[in-house]
Order: structure tokens, then sequence, then C-alpha cells
């Protein structure tokens, strides 16, 4: 949970201020079951994102994720977003630090995403901390991540509980649906839930396309709409997702 070290110190993807979403697979909130592999770096960057949260509208950039391969079947993860208030209130700050995290992700299953047969089943699992120049506090994550695909779909289900920063219990559950693999681009799908103690319920919902030109290489596109209580809100996020292998394998 994408939501939770080494090498370069990375961020991540947007939005809900005391969101439990520390893992988060681009366009998504939710992950896949899959790590890089070792010796490889991930960035999945966001370059623009515009969120709109009841009458407060925000610019989301750079909203970014790094995942570093430094095992067999783990990844480290260091996450932050800059988010700046484009109408921001007096004595709040215009500009500020989100979403920032460790967090180290772990397969416990090979399956389709292994290129094996049946499900692959993973983990996520880490600390949540501060925002800087905004709210104080510390919490922690754990989730489990299920996914599948076939020549048609991927499906990928995500379950996770928190102690967010606010130290109050945090539910999420959430699931992606992509398109065929194989295509060039891709159609995307996420709907998400997430419950935190003495907050109301968030939805959400996100459609959007993956464009694939190579294998390490991605763009991504989506439009986001979600509902907390009786405030709504709006989000478009476009980035791309870029990975480096620094070890060859033998």
């Amino acid at each position: 949970m994408k939501k939770f070290f080494a090498p370069p110190l990375i961020a991540a993807l947007v939005f809900y201020g005391n969101a439990l979403t520390a893992f988060a697979l681009r366009p998504y909130d939710s992950t896949d079951a899959a790590v890089a592999a070792p010796g490889e770096f991930e960035l999945e960057l966001g370059p623009l994102g515009r969120l709109r949260q009841g009458d407060r509208r925000f610019r989301v950039s750079p909203a970014v994720i790094g995942n570093y391969g430094f095992a067999e079947d783990r990844e480290l993860v260091v996450q932050g977003q800059r988010q700046v208030a484009i109408d921001a209130e007096p004595g709040q700050p215009g500009s500020s630090i989100v979403e920032n995290g460790l967090f180290v992700k772990q397969v416990l299953r090979h399956g389709v995403l292994q290129e094996q047969s049946g499900l692959s089943v993973a983990t996520e699992y880490g600390v949540l901390l501060p925002p800087i120049r905004g709210e104080h506090g510390t919490g922690f994550s754990v989730a489990g991540i299920v996914s599948q695909r076939t020549e048609a779909v991927s499906l990928h289900l995500n379950g996770a509980f928190a102690i967010n920063r606010e130290h109050e219990p945090d539910v999420f559950l959430g699931a992606i649906l992509e398109g065929p693999y194989s295509w060039p681009v891709r159609p995307v799908a996420e709907v998400f839930g997430e419950q935190a103690s003495g907050s109301p319920r968030l939805l959400s919902r996100l459609v959007g396309a993956i464009w694939r030109p190579r294998d390490n290489l991605s763009f991504d596109i989506g439009i986001r709409a979600a509902h907390a209580g009786g405030e709504s809100i709006r989000e478009l996020r476009l980035g791309l997702t870029w990975s480096i292998a620094f070890k060859k394998e033998p």
C-alpha cells in the first residue's frame, strides 16, 4: 500500500490528505503483485496532476513513486509528493510534501505476473511518514495483493489495514481492471473504498489508458472521481513509468 531506501529517493501519487493509500501503480491508488527485479530501479512519475477537494483546488506535481529491487522477490519503495494549493486559505501553507512513506513490497507466491501459472500474491508493509509543512503524525500500513492475468484482461485486488497519521484505524479495499496486456494502448479502470475511524467513507472511481511503446517505458492518463461524505474530489492524472536495470542478470 502503492501507498509501506536505498538508491534514489522517490515520491508517490496524489491525493486525499488523510488517505491510507501508500502503495500505488500508475495511474492507480492500488497496485499489482509484482516487484522490480534484483538490481532494477523503476520510476513512476506523474508530471501533472490536478485535484479538486470540495472548494479547494491543488496542483500535485511531481507525483512520483520509485521501486528498487534489492533482493529476489523484494523491492524497496520511498515516496513523497509535492502538493501546491491553487487557492490557499489564510494561515495554511501554499505548498507541502505529502504522502511520505518508506515501504517493502514482497512476492509471496509466484504466478502469472512472474511468468508462472496461477495467481500472483504479494504483500506490502511499512511506515507512513509525516508531511513536510503539513499536519504531523506517523503511522504504519500492511497490505495484501492478488493478481490474475489472461489474454483478455488483468485483475488486481488489494486489501490493506493501517494505523494512519492521525493514529486511527484505516481500511482500504481496491480493484484494478485492465484490458489486454499485449495491446500497445490498453484501457484501464479502478475502484476503491477507504474507511478511517471517525471519518466519512471515501469511494473512488478511475478510468484511463496506458500506452506502452517499449517494455521498459509506458505513459498513462487517468480521470478520477471520488466522494467522501458530502465532499466531492476530482482529479486528472498524467504520467509515465520507466525502468532501468543497474545490474545485468547472469
